[in-house]
């Protein structure tokens, strides 16, 4: 092929690459600014899962011309937020079983969007050279005492649950300080090789920084595997239609998930975590945002 042609032809291409990017920034910038004073206002529990979805959520929605307000409170009043119409959304439900009690109180005062991440998991933990891998063959391991995150986290109420169904627990001691004061001892117990059992959940970084394992639940006292959900409040819908498809859109995996929890844990700010992630995972939150530039 002569080089004139070959020079013509890449010529050709660039303009249509300059052409669908001036396209696509045209239609983004252009709703941006429609939306422009629009507030969503997400609602997050502080554990650092729901920090990392809520916060990569609130970068989509500001990428889309969104002001997004966000707010960490407890569980129930993350719930009752939504139900009320204070809050709009949350992506933080996990059900069906560690948040279902909540939940159910709620149900018919929310707008249910599907999970946002699947195969969640709740349960104990203990650090990988523990030689115990079942619940039920617990004895007197780590003093008969097990360490959880703050009274009335789902996973604490989960694991008082479990020690009233397990005979082997009665008379077990449950710790639940903060989630802080739970990590800060696993680092502790791992570092020094001790014994420690643990409430937890995954995703979360702390599995793979302390080589933590699960054990296993025959009792199923903390449930089956569990998906994350998405909540809205009634009437979004009809009020920020752009903002209710791109929550509504919003899905992402373990793996997406972990990666935010472990920059966050590891130095960087909330925002920055979440930021790095969209610029590294560009496709999956194009996905998200299709369509909502289209026209009407």
């Amino acid at each position: 092929m002569k080089k004139k042609t070959i020079n013509w032809i890449i010529g050709f291409l660039f303009v249509v690459l300059f052409l669908s990017e001036a396209i696509y920034s045209f239609k983004h910038t252009n709703f941006s600014k429609q939306q422009s004073g629009q507030t969503i206002q997400i609602v997050h529990n502080p554990y650092e899962t729901e920090i990392a979805s809520a916060n990569v959520l609130s970068l989509v929605l500001e990428e889309a011309g969104f002001n997004v307000r966000l707010v960490s409170v407890d569980n129930a009043i993350m719930y009752e937020s939504i139900a009320t119409g204070q809050s709009d959304a949350m992506t933080a439900a996990w059900l069906p079983t560690t948040h279902g009690t909540t939940y159910a109180e709620y149900e018919d005062r929310l707008d249910n969007l599907g999970p946002n991440l699947e195969g969640a998991e709740a349960g104990l933990a203990v650090p990988d050279y523990m030689d115990v891998d079942s619940i039920a063959d617990l004895t007197d391991e780590a003093d008969q005492t097990i360490m959880s995150i703050e009274p009335g986290a789902g996973v604490t109420v989960q694991t008082e649950q479990a020690m009233n169904l397990y005979d082997n627990l009665h008379g077990w001691k449950l710790e639940s300080p903060s989630t802080g004061a739970m990590l800060a001892s696993v680092e502790s117990a791992v570092k020094n090789q001790e014994e420690i059992i643990v409430s937890a959940w995954t995703p979360h970084w702390m599995f793979d920084e302390y080589g933590l394992k699960m054990l296993d639940d025959p009792q199923l006292a903390y449930g089956e595997a569990e998906n994350i959900y998405t909540l809205a409040r009634k009437g979004l819908k009809e009020d920020h239609p752009k903002a209710y498809q791109i929550i509504d859109n919003f899905y992402w995996d373990i793996e997406d998930m972990d990666s935010v929890t472990h920059a966050m844990a590891t130095g960087a700010d909330d925002r920055s975590a979440a930021k790095q992630w969209i610029e590294n995972n560009r496709q999956k939150v194009d996905s998200w945002l299709e369509g909502v530039y289209d026209e009407e």
